[in-house]
């Protein structure tokens, strides 16, 4: 395979065009050297498979009269592509020249003259100076994945040695007037079909990108792009829809991203800014289905509080619940009264949170007695990281405010719940949206490429990953 892989991020699902991107990734010079050098060591392969087809005929050659020869099983032993470089063309593509390349071959000859005598033997031919420059161009294919095509591919030969192996000298003046001639235009018609094989072979590759990348048995990300390629002289831009869906149930948020733009880096070989757009959506989905609802029960207390979710440590704070509800068990639900919003400023994420927490007491017969409901608004800040392939994070309780949203036992005063519910959110409710968090969710991805040397700048309305690129296994 032609690996351009690095091209591979190109390969998203089908386009939406002028709508605004919630992930922007950006490849710099130094991500395309690392295709280069991928794409260079692939190709010398492909080149080494060049079949030159047998080649016969019949020639004059002075003092020896009419010469019938053949020249056969001639492959490559030895070729070498020591000097590449490769370029963008601004808002076509791509191109790749080779120079300095050699090559080496190995075949047998046989020749007839004199009516009668018959000799034969083995050579060697070298070619020097070999150069190759090929343009590719990007395309979106019939489903709307982006796809490579050769656009254009020009060879030239250089100098040609042959050492024979057997044989009169004058094969020598047989050689360099007839044969080469016909072996050079035989090389030069295998070159550029063979370049042509190995870009069109990346398009297979370009399938295995995460387009459409499952996260949990919830939820799923695309990373479709909207628009087509920004291919500047100096780097490729991708503005991709980075949006979270329900599985199966695809439902577009009341929102849409806000525009935002990667600045000029070139230390990394990949740049990746994610928008608060792609939190939020999550935050839209997972609502949606219900995941961030809680049931809580004492068993979720850690056993060492000294508070219990019982009527009596509640009866301390509110009288009437112990005299309606003595010694008994209690259930919490807590409940998101809107979508968690999600906010990236400089050097900073925060999520505000509006929700319902109803309080229940657990009757003899299991059924829920209603005690009170609360409105609970609270703020929490997130730290974000990368692990593998993946953005993952982790929150901690800045801010609570409680207000009453109606009770079943009489007025009472909600402050007086405040330490209660702050230790509900730390031990319970935040933990187990960080045993989550730290899961991770799919970055745009590809193949069996991982991210090293990751580097995470949390700027104002996005998220930047400075990133290389690593083939793993």
């Amino acid at each position: 395979m032609f690996p351009w892989r690095w091209l591979a991020l190109l390969a998203l699902i089908p386009l939406a065009l002028s709508a605004n991107a919630g992930v922007k990734v950006k490849l710099t010079q130094k991500g395309l050297d690392f295709g280069r050098e991928l794409a260079v060591a692939s190709l010398q392969k492909k080149l080494m498979t060049i079949t030159v087809p047998d080649i016969s005929g019949k020639e004059r050659v002075k003092a020896i009269g009419k010469v019938r020869y053949s020249v056969t099983e001639m492959r490559i032993v030895k070729l070498g592509l020591p000097s590449s470089a490769i370029g963008l063309v601004p808002g076509t593509g791509f191109s790749l020249t080779i120079t300095n390349a050699f090559l080496s071959l190995h075949g047998k000859w046989r020749v007839k003259y004199l009516r009668f005598i018959k000799d034969s033997g083995s050579f060697d031919l070298s070619i020097k100076s070999l150069s190759i420059t090929t343009s590719i161009s990007l395309r979106s294919d019939n489903m709307g994945l982006p796809a490579v095509a050769m656009a254009s591919c020009a060879t030239t030969l250089g100098g040609v040695s042959v050492k024979l192996h057997g044989g009169a000298s004058w094969l020598y003046n047989l050689f360099h007037r007839f044969i080469e001639k016909e072996m050079r235009s035989q090389l030069q018609k295998k070159l550029c079909p063979l370049v042509a094989e190995s870009v069109s072979s990346m398009n297979q590759f370009l399938k295995t990108v995460n387009a459409l990348a499952p996260v949990d048995r919830y939820a799923e990300i695309a990373y479709p792009m909207v628009s087509s390629p920004d291919i500047s002289s100096s780097s490729i831009g991708l503005n991709l829809k980075g949006e979270f869906y329900n599985i199966g149930h695809h439902m577009e948020p009341p929102f849409s991203p806000a525009p935002f733009s990667i600045p000029n880096q070139e230390q990394s070989m990949l740049y990746i800014g994610l928008s608060a757009f792609t939190a939020n959506s999550a935050s839209f989905v997972y609502n949606k289905a219900g995941t961030l609802s809680l049931n809580i029960t004492d068993d979720m207390i850690p056993p060492n509080s000294p508070f219990r979710l019982t009527t009596n440590t509640f009866g301390v704070l509110i009288p009437q619940i112990a005299k309606l509800f003595p010694g008994l068990m209690m259930v919490l639900q807590l409940k998101m009264a809107k979508d968690p919003l999600y906010n990236i400023e400089a050097n900073q994420v925060t999520v505000d949170a509006k929700s319902s927490l109803t309080a229940y007491a657990i009757l003899a017969n299991t059924s829920l007695a209603p005690l009170f409901v609360l409105n609970l608004d609270f703020s929490v800040s997130a730290r974000v990281n990368v692990v593998g392939n993946k953005l993952a994070g982790a929150v901690t309780l800045n801010q609570l405010d409680m207000s009453l949203g109606k009770s079943y036992v009489g007025d009472f005063k909600v402050g007086s719940l405040s330490n209660i519910f702050q230790i509900v959110l730390k031990w319970v409710v935040l933990p187990t949206v960080n045993v989550r968090l730290k899961e991770g969710f799919p970055l745009p991805s590809l193949g069996k490429f991982n991210l090293k040397n990751t580097q995470l700048q949390i700027l104002k309305g996005y998220i930047m990953i400075g990133t290389d690129l690593e083939i793993s296994g």
